[in-house]
């Protein structure tokens, strides 16, 4: 009996309690449930955070692996999801019959359905989180299989059971999903959710299980094979947001979408083009980068160079990092120089010794191949820190030369941004009064620039005096050919609706109402 592992990354949470209210069905065949929110004291939040752990653990995953839209909703089914601070987004299905119904994050970045066990019994969260019990379903079914999922933060793990599986309205027969009988850590146990549904592809479910949404369509549920995900922004507002299975809403965006292909399945993944800061090219991805739509990540994730460029340009105050200043410190004038006589920017830092190989170490990587780890061991201390940190530092100088900056103000820009760089804890704070001096972030994809407003891509726990403003952006780095990688989560698809198309194996972008 063998035990089916996989790793993914862990979103964030922070506290602001949304609960469900009214269930009402509708006669165009949806089903929409009324929701209510409810502030906690900013000052008791406890968070989780996308972090240095969870960084590896989205990394360790990557490698593995292995293996025409309707105008409206029509006959789609719609499920509302809760807003928990412009930070999480979860929804209710029920499990079994009678159903016994759960609050779920349904996450495009993972491929199966858990909740906490009947029979877990030394997991504190276990404790605070309904659990399924298969002795009081008449369509339960066992597996017998063992299964375990590894977060950056702890694990879960337990065993998969079949058993009927309510989404909205629709009910989903002998539906393969994990029963978790161990959840250690804070991180489930702070959680106003109960478990997860996951909505990616196949190929990353744990155990080759059969997705939810796969069972919608096989079973007939679901005519056009096509999710959508609307996730309301507005923290005034009563409604979390809502996921459409089977079709899209257009009262929930304006405008056409843009569709870019799903260049590898797994996540939904695609190809992203050049990241802007107040309409200026950063440069970072102007050969291309990758990117995922993920709704279970709440910040936007992209490469330390990057986000240490957008935390400067907004003020947000991250970490010194003493790394970067002693390289910008002895080399800084050195990589200018060689810039400005086009010596090739990825060999720039082998040239001066920091790094290992003439350009295949790629920029900002942060994780080394196990060829670079044999050929560096012998390296100097200075060395082996220093390569990112290089790689980081030629990145920023050709920003600022693409700008026409004099060597003086480069030089400064460099040694400013070494203060910028992402907390390692994933959170980097603002100013909330200076909102309105921030620039724009932007992404290009499929062609097309889609802006981020400050008001949009910062997060804002309590109001007046004791006001707290946190960045939405976070720092993550993957090396090629994986990366680099940006997670566009919540963030980002709280200003654009997104759709999920299956069958076209297509994601589509377009400005949310």
């Amino acid at each position: 009996m063998g035990v089916y592992t996989r790793t993914v990354a862990v979103s964030l949470f922070v506290s602001y309690l949304l609960f469900f209210t009214v269930s009402s069905q509708r006669n165009d065949g949806t089903f929409r449930v009324g929701l209510k929110k409810l502030k906690l004291d900013p000052n008791n939040r406890l968070a989780t955070r996308f972090g240095s752990k969870q960084e590896e653990a989205l990394r360790s995953s990557l490698p593995s692996y292995n293996n025409n839209l309707g105008s409206d909703s029509g006959d789609a089914d719609i499920v509302p999801l809760k807003n928990y601070l412009d930070a999480q987004y979860y929804g209710e299905i029920a499990i079994g019959t009678p159903p016994q119904k759960f609050t779920v994050i349904f996450d495009t970045g993972s491929s199966n359905l858990w909740v906490p066990s009947g029979k877990c019994f030394f997991s504190l969260s276990c404790f605070f989180h309904a659990k399924f019990k298969s002795s009081r379903s008449s369509t339960y079914k066992k597996s017998g299989k063992r299964a375990a999922i590894h977060y950056g933060s702890g694990s879960i793990s337990g065993f998969f059971s079949y058993d009927a599986v309510t989404v909205g309205d629709l009910v989903v027969k002998d539906q393969e999903f994990i029963e978790a009988t161990s959840e250690p850590g804070l991180t489930f146990l702070v959680a106003k959710f109960d478990g997860l549904l996951g909505l990616g592809f196949q190929e990353i479910a744990v155990g080759n299980a059969t997705p939810v949404w796969y069972n919608m369509l096989k079973q007939g549920l679901i005519e056009r094979p096509v999710f959508s995900f609307w996730l309301n922004r507005d923290p005034k507002s009563e409604e979390g947001g809502e996921i459409v299975f089977g079709g899209v809403d257009p009262k929930h965006f304006i405008g056409e979408h843009t569709y870019v292909p799903v260049t590898q399945r797994g996540y939904w993944q695609f190809d992203m083009g050049e990241v802007l800061i107040a309409g200026e090219s950063t440069g970072y991805c102007g050969s291309g980068c990758s990117a995922i739509a993920d709704s279970g990540t709440s910040l936007l994730a992209g490469p330390t160079a990057v986000i240490a460029m957008i935390n400067k340009a907004i003020g947000a105050s991250g970490v010194v990092s003493q790394q970067c200043k002693t390289v910008v410190d002895q080399y800084g004038q050195t990589i200018l120089d060689l810039l400005l006589a086009e010596t090739q920017p990825k060999k720039i830092c082998s040239q001066i010794g920091l790094c290992a190989f003439d350009g295949t170490h790629g920029v900002s990587m942060g994780i080394e191949s196990v060829v670079e780890e044999e050929n560096t061991r012998s390296s100097s201390g200075l060395r082996d820190a220093g390569c990112p940190a290089c790689e980081m530092a030629v990145v920023w100088i050709q920003s600022q030369l693409r700008q026409n900056m004099t060597q003086e103000r480069i030089v400064n820009y460099i040694n400013e941004i070494c203060e910028r760089m992402p907390s390692p804890n994933g959170e980097s704070a603002v100013d909330c009064s200076q909102l309105s001096k921030m620039p724009t972030v932007s992404f290009t994809i499929g062609g097309k620039v889609f802006d981020l407003a400050p008001e949009e891509y910062v997060l804002k726990i309590g109001e007046g005096p004791v006001a707290q403003c946190i960045s939405g952006f976070t720092a993550l780095d993957v090396p090629p050919p994986r990366g680099p990688l940006w997670i566009l989560g919540d963030v980002f698809m709280g200003k654009y609706h997104t759709v999920f198309d299956f069958g076209n194996e297509q994601v589509g972008f377009a400005e949310a109402v």
